[in-house]
This record gives structure tokens, sequence and C-alpha cells, in this order.
């Protein structure tokens, strides 16, 4: 009973404090009857960001199980940006999610979300429940 309290604290310990960002923009996905559109037009331009910016890692976390169809978030770290790579970030997240906005279906297909002006703080996310780091 001891090994699995010491290994679920251990892990709670490392997930909370590896994070190396404070400061996330928040991308929420939302349902309108048949499920949340798909997350990867926005995935695949946070790639691309990174790969044009030489970056090492991008922080992206997920926080699902927010609705009854599937509803979620996605949480991208700032701190490791300059300024420019910032605003160069939060333009094309927007540009990325206007155009999936703009193909849906507009009776089926839920929308995404995206206020560039709207940041989290790592303490707003120590206690959301269902937050894990993306891999896909």
């Amino acid at each position: 009973m001891k090994k699995v309290i010491l290994a679920a604290a251990l892990f709670s310990f490392t997930f909370f404090y590896s994070q190396k960002n404070q400061n996330y923009l928040v991308i929420s996905y939302g349902s309108s009857c048949c499920g949340p559109p798909s997350e990867k037009p926005v995935i695949s331009y946070l790639k691309e960001f990174k790969t044009k910016n030489h970056l090492k890692r991008l922080e992206i976390l997920q926080q699902s199980g927010l609705g009854r169809e599937g509803e979620f978030k996605l949480y991208v770290g700032t701190d490791s940006l300059t300024d420019n790579q910032k605003r160069r970030l939060t333009r094309g997240l927007m540009a990325a999610v206007s155009n999936q906005n703009n193909s849906r279906k507009q009776k089926s297909d839920g929308t995404v979300f995206f206020d560039s002006a709207t940041t989290v703080q790592q303490q707003d996310l120590v206690n959301a429940k269902n937050l894990t780091i993306y891999k896909k």
C-alpha cells in the first residue's frame, strides 16, 4: 500500500512540477450536435510552427471530458517563446481556427474557439480535472 501511495505521489509531483510554462493560450472545442471538430488543423499548424522556429519542444496540454459529446480544450505553453514568436503563433492560430470554422458543416460540426487575449496561468490548471500532456 505504501508503494502505491508513493508511486502516485511521485507521479503527481513530476507531472505538475515538470511543466516549465506558466502561461498558456486556450483553444476550446465545442459541439453543436455531433461531437467536436478535429484538432488536426491546429496541431498541424503547431507542428509546422515548431519546425519553422527551430523549437526543441512546444508544450501542449489537453483537458478532456468537458461535456457530453467529448468537448475538450488545448492549452499551448508560451513562456519559451520570444515576443515576436508569440505574436506569430497567435496570428497563425487565429487563421487556423477561422479556416476550420469556415469550412465546417454549419448544422452538424462543432466549433473551435480561440481568443488571443485570454491566457491561463499554471496555478489555474493545477486543480483542473482530466488534464494530460497532448501526445499524438
